[in-house]
């Protein structure tokens, strides 16, 4: 098969969280293990580090990926979901799997794969795991899709486990309770493996505490209230603190024993590019400004409402577009009223129609007009926009994909 080819078969084949939804959502690890045992079990003595969370987490492993890369380390970086390109997810050194390994890697396992029936996600761990282990990476920072105790890449035994932080997300899979989702993300915890904890109120830190404690784990609350000794590449406040928690979990890498000089530290977090990172807070273009955020949750979307206090602007005109399966009112609740907005449905089975994001927008007095695609919408808020106006794509990674 072709690069092409392969991926329609991945697309057709496979159940897609991103595109379908809780249909595609496994809820246990039996095919991990079967698929893990199939390609000769990678995730056995890989050295890596496990980021779960519900914000925050991508930018979090690009964060220690790229001082990990600054120390000199081959590292291999597993995130999810993808923007443009499924190789973004597999990355070594910032440096994206070829089509061809791609294409090798399904040919070689689709007979073993089909009679698992596993998923689209499923099938990407097994490939992150098999390359890492193929091209000798030193260490792999590895994401967590959803949750971390039933999550595929929860095969791994880490050097340092990370949680970001817990929010309201996936609340149909995870719990409908912030001690419930923190129940699913603590299961990333293994025995004697410190764990990094980002944000945590009192309700869910006494989950961690309990969870820590059991598996006989060192655990590390992040300390938001000092200050932060390096300057970091990505904007926002949001960033600052994911910034803290990678800091964190590279002075446990440190005690480890991994060669890390506070020099590493500062090109890592001053050059977070090198690792292929985008839609965090991402400009776009200017003037006038274009911003694109990858945003989707009550959490991220206060964030987003955050960073927009900070930035200077006649008008603001926000692309907006969501998936259906998301606390719709919630995020909406979080969204400024003075801007002029522009409703769009990503190209995607799970993409809210913009005729129904519009009514409900409205309902919480966020004024604008649907679009039939995400570039008309795009290119009318552009074309509205004046030099000193701010235009901001936001609301789904999906979105985002459309116009980068």
């Amino acid at each position: 098969m072709t690069y092409a080819e392969t991926l329609a078969y991945l697309y057709e084949q496979l159940p897609m969280y991103q595109r379908i939804g809780k249909a595609a959502y496994k809820p246990n690890l039996s095919n991990t293990h079967a698929l893990m045992e199939l390609i000769g079990h990678p995730e056995r003595g890989l050295r890596c580090v496990h980021v779960a969370g519900t914000n925050g987490k991508g930018s979090t492993c690009h964060m220690i990926a790229s001082v990990l890369q600054a120390a000199g380390y081959k590292v291999g970086l597993h995130t999810s979901p993808h923007l443009k390109d499924l190789r973004e997810r597999f990355r070594i050194n910032g440096e994206m799997i070829t089509e061809e390994e791609v294409v090798h890697f399904v040919a070689h396992y689709r007979a073993g794969f089909e009679p698992i029936q596993a998923s689209f996600f499923e099938w990407g761990v097994a490939l992150a795991l098999w390359w890492f282990r193929k091209e000798q990476v030193d260490i792999a920072v590895i994401e967590t899709g959803m949750g971390g105790r039933l999550d595929s890449t929860n095969v791994v035994t880490p050097d340092v486990s990370v949680i970001t932080n817990i929010g309201w997300d996936h609340m149909d899979m995870l719990g409908t309770t912030k001690e419930a989702i923190a129940g699913e993300k603590a299961g990333i915890i293994k025995n004697r493996v410190p764990v990094v904890i980002g944000l945590a109120d009192p309700a869910v830190k006494t989950v961690f505490i309990r969870t820590a404690t059991a598996q006989n784990a060192p655990l590390i609350f992040v300390d938001h209230g000092r200050p932060l000794p390096y300057a970091v590449a990505l904007e926002g406040v949001h960033q600052d603190n994911n910034a803290r928690t990678a800091l964190a979990a590279i002075d446990e890498l440190r005690k480890g024993g991994w060669a890390i000089k506070d020099a590493h530290i500062h090109s890592g977090l001053a050059q977070i590019a090198r690792t292929g990172i985008m839609g965090r807070w991402q400009t776009l273009s200017e003037p006038p400004l274009v911003i694109a955020d990858v945003a989707h949750n009550v959490d991220g979307m206060r964030t987003v409402r955050t960073q927009l206090e900070r930035i200077p602007f006649e008008r603001l005109h926000i692309v907006l577009g969501m998936v259906n399966d998301k606390d719709l009112g919630g995020v909406l609740a979080e969204l400024p009223r003075n801007a002029t907005y522009y409703f769009c449905k990503a190209d995607v089975p799970r993409g809210l129609a913009a005729d129904l994001l519009w009514e409900q927008a409205k309902m919480h007095g966020l004024l604008g007009t649907p679009f039939t695609s995400v570039t008309a919408a795009f290119d009318a808020a552009r074309k509205n926009a004046h030099l000193n106006d701010l235009v901001l794509v936001t609301g789904s990674v999906f979105v985002v994909a459309e116009v980068i």
